[in-house]
C-alpha cells in the first residue's frame, strides 16, 4: 500500500470531536499507512486523546502511526493537511466575558448582535481566537506550503477571511451545520405521508422517531429532488427547493398552515436537545420574513426579536430557549465536562477493549471524505451520511465548504469566505456555479453579517480602542457612552486578557 497524508489536528485535545474523524480514517483504508500528529497544549487532554488513538490504532492492527505533541510546529512539518478544532484559552475564558458582559447590560455577551448569536462563535471578543489561528497559517506557509488548513474552530466565518486574505495557505472551513437541510427533507416527507399513505408523521418527526427517517428515505425520490443553500457560516438559506420539477416550497406553506402547531406541541414537550431548533418557531417566522428557510445554525441568529430574554427566546426556540440561553449556554459547557470525562474513561480503562467501549462507527462530518477526495484524487461532490436506522440506505448529502468567493456569489467582495456547494479532486476543493442571493436575504441578512466580520477582522488587524467603542456604539442593547466605556474597562482588566488590553489601548 502507497504512502498516507500526515494529518496534524491542533486543537486536538477537543477529544470527543477529534475522536470522531479519527474513526472516520480509520474505517477509510484508502487512508492508512497515515501519520496521526495530535497537537495540544494541555497536557491532560492530549494524553486523553493520544491514549485513545493509540490503543485503537493498537487493538484493531491499523496500519496508522499516531503521534502525541505539545509542539505545534513538529506537527505541521511536511503535513497535508492540518485541521484546527482549537478555542484558546477554553469555555470557561469566554463565559467569564459573557458574564462581565451581562452585568454591563449586554444580555448574552458583546459578541452578540444582529445575526450573530451562536454561543460559542467568537468575534469581537476573539482577539486571541484569531492571533493563534493566523500563527498556525503562518507555520503552515513555512512548514508545509502545500498543505490543506481546514479550519472547524469558531468563528469559521471571519477565520476563514482572515486566513485566506493574510496568507497564501490553501483554506477552508469546515462546518456540518448545512446538514440542517435534512429539516426541509423532513416537512416535505410529513407532507408525502399525508398525500401517498393518507396519514399523518408530524408526531413521529416531532419526537425525532426513527420512524419518520424510515417515511424520509422511503417516500421521497431524491433524483426529483433538486436544492441549493448559500451564504455564510451560519447565516445559510435554503435558496432554491424543488420537487419533481415544482417549487417544493408549497409543502412547506401547507406544512405551516396544517401542520406546525402540532408539530411543535410535541417537540416541546419530547425534545431533550438545546440544539433542535431547526424546525423551531424562529426558523418558519425567518421564513415568512425573508422567504427562504434559514439552514442549521442561522435559525440561531435572526435580529433581536427572538432573543430579548430568556422568556423570548423559549417561544421562539424550545423549552430551554435553544443553545444560546441561560439553559442552553449552560447545558452546553457541561456537555463539554461531562465528554472529556467520559473520553478520559474510554482512553484510560485497560479493562476492556477500546473498541468496545467505543465502537467504530462513521461520524457523519466530512472532513475525511475531503481529505480523501483530494489525497487520493477521488472527484467527488457528495458523500454518504450515517443512517440511525439500521439497514436503511444512506442519504447522500452534497459536499458544502467555505472558501474565499472569488466571484462566485454575486453582490460578495472576493476576498470573503462563502458556504457553498462545491465539489472536490486531487487539485483541491472547488466552488461550483451558484445563483444569486435572494435580495431580501442579502440585504437584510448577509450584509448585516458582512458588515460585523469585517469590523472584527478590521480590529483584529488594527487594533485601538475605536473599534470597540464603534461596534457597540450602535448596539441596540447600549443607553450611553459610560456604559460602552464601562463594560470595555471591565473585560479588558479580566486576568489573561492583558495582550489584548495592549492591542486595544
Amino acid at each position: 500500500m502507497s504512502k498516507g497524508p500526515k494529518i496534524a489536528f491542533i486543537g486536538a485535545g477537543s477529544a470527543r470531536w477529534t475522536s470522531r474523524i479519527l474513526m472516520d480514517i480509520f474505517l477509510n483504508k484508502d487512508l492508512h499507512n497515515s501519520e496521526i500528529w495530535l497537537m495540544d497544549i494541555d497536557d491532560y487532554r492530549l494524553q486523553i486523546i493520544g491514549t485513545y488513538a493509540k490503543r485503537y490504532v493498537e487493538e484493531l492492527k491499523l496500519p496508522i502511526k499516531v503521534f502525541a505533541t505539545k509542539d505545534r510546529r513538529e506537527a505541521i512539518e511536511n503535513a497535508d493537511f492540518v485541521i484546527s478544532t482549537v478555542l484558546t484559552r477554553g469555555y470557561t475564558y469566554y463565559e467569564t466575558m459573557r458574564e462581565i458582559s451581562e452585568r454591563y447590560g449586554y444580555k448574552y455577551g458583546i459578541n452578540s448582535v444582529e445575526w450573530n448569536y451562536v454561543g460559542d462563535y467568537h468575534t469581537i471578543w476573539g482577539y486571541y481566537q484569531f492571533k493563534v489561528h493566523l500563527e498556525i497559517a503562518r507555520d503552515i506557509e513555512e512548514l508545509a506550503p502545500n498543505a490543506w488548513f481546514f479550519i472547524i474552530s469558531n468563528p469559521v466565518f471571519e477565520l476563514t477571511t482572515l486566513v485566506g486574505r493574510e496568507t497564501k495557505v490553501k483554506v477552508a472551513g469546515i462546518c456540518h451545520g448545512f446538514l440542517g437541510f435534512r429539516a426541509a427533507l423532513e416537512i416535505l416527507a410529513m407532507r408525502l405521508a399525508k398525500e401517498k399513505l393518507g396519514k399523518s408523521i408530524t408526531s413521529l418527526c416531532a419526537m425525532h422517531d426513527p420512524e419518520c427517517y424510515k417515511t424520509l428515505l422511503s417516500l421521497i425520490d431524491f433524483d426529483e429532488l433538486d436544492f441549493e443553500m448559500k451564504g455564510f457560516n451560519h447565516v445559510i438559506w435554503l435558496t432554491r427547493f424543488r420537487y419533481g420539477g415544482d417549487n417544493a416550497y408549497k409543502y412547506v406553506d401547507e406544512w405551516i398552515k396544517e401542520d406546525a402547531e402540532e408539530y411543535w406541541r410535541v417537540w416541546r414537550e419530547h425534545t431533550t436537545n438545546p440544539w433542535d431548533v431547526d424546525l423551531a418557531p424562529a426558523a418558519i417566522d425567518m421564513y415568512k420574513t425573508y422567504g427562504y428557510l434559514p439552514i442549521g445554525d442561522s435559525v440561531r441568529g435572526g435580529t433581536w426579536k427572538y432573543h430579548w430574554d430568556l422568556k423570548t427566546k423559549q417561544y421562539w426556540y424550545g423549552p430551554y430557549g435553544g443553545p444560546d440561553s441561560e439553559i442552553g449556554d449552560a447545558i452546553r459547557v457541561l456537555t463539554v465536562r461531562r465528554s472529556v470525562q467520559e473520553m478520559a474513561s474510554i482512553a484510560f480503562d485497560t479493562s476492556t477493549p477500546i473498541s468496545h467501549r467505543d465502537p467504530l462507527r462513521p461520524s457523519g462530518e466530512v472532513v475525511v471524505h475531503l481529505i480523501d477526495a483530494i489525497y487520493n484524487n477521488k472527484p467527488s461532490e457528495h458523500y454518504e451520511l450515517p443512517s440511525p436506522v439500521p439497514q436503511a440506505k444512506r442519504l447522500k448529502a452534497p459536499i458544502y465548504a467555505n472558501i474565499l468567493n472569488n466571484g462566485t456569489l454575486t453582490g460578495i467582495p472576493n476576498d470573503v469566505a462563502v458556504e457553498i456547494p462545491v465539489r472536490v479532486d486531487g487539485k483541491g476543493i472547488h466552488p461550483k456555479p451558484v445563483e444569486p442571493l435572494p435580495p431580501k436575504v442579502y440585504k437584510y441578512a448577509i450584509l448585516h453579517r458582512l458588515m460585523r466580520a469585517e469590523w472584527a477582522i478590521q480590529a483584529f488587524l488594527e487594533g485601538g480602542r475605536d473599534h470597540l467603542f464603534n461596534w457597540l456604539i450602535v448596539d441596540v442593547r447600549t443607553n450611553s457612552v459610560q456604559q460602552v466605556n464601562d463594560v470595555i474597562d471591565a473585560i479588558l482588566k479580566m486576568p489573561g486578557n492583558e495582550e489584548m488590553a495592549k492591542h486595544y489601548s
